[in-house]
């Protein structure tokens, strides 16, 4: 099954539009768990780490907290250098980042 098939049927919303919508393009789902909210982001292939999390906690509404204290996961593994392009971090086509606090906060 393609991502261009799944990914409307799990994020909400119609899928946001960062960069050039180039032959590199890629469709990727950024999650963020303490909302329980997903976003489809189609991404050209210049797009930054960075460009996609500043993207993503526009669109949960995010604002509480500064970007930094958030960090993106993908495959389970940090990504470290959010100024890399998605496809130097490693990112396909339909891939998910996870998007969390960098630190936990507690449940009260």
């Amino acid at each position: 099954m393609s991502a261009g098939v799944t990914l409307p049927f799990r994020a909400r919303g119609a899928a946001l539009a960062l960069g050039a919508d180039d032959a590199a393009a890629i469709t990727v789902r950024v999650q963020l768990p303490e909302l329980w909210e997903t976003v489809a982001v189609r991404c050209g292939g210049a797009v930054s780490v960075v460009a996609l999390k500043a993207a993503a906690l526009e669109a949960f509404g995010q604002r509480l907290h500064p970007a930094h204290e958030y960090v993106m996961k993908l495959r389970g593994h940090e990504v470290r250098d959010e100024a890399a392009t998605l496809a130097a971090a490693g990112a396909r086509d339909g891939s998910t980042f996870l998007l969390t606090y960098r630190h936990r906060r507690p449940v009260r």
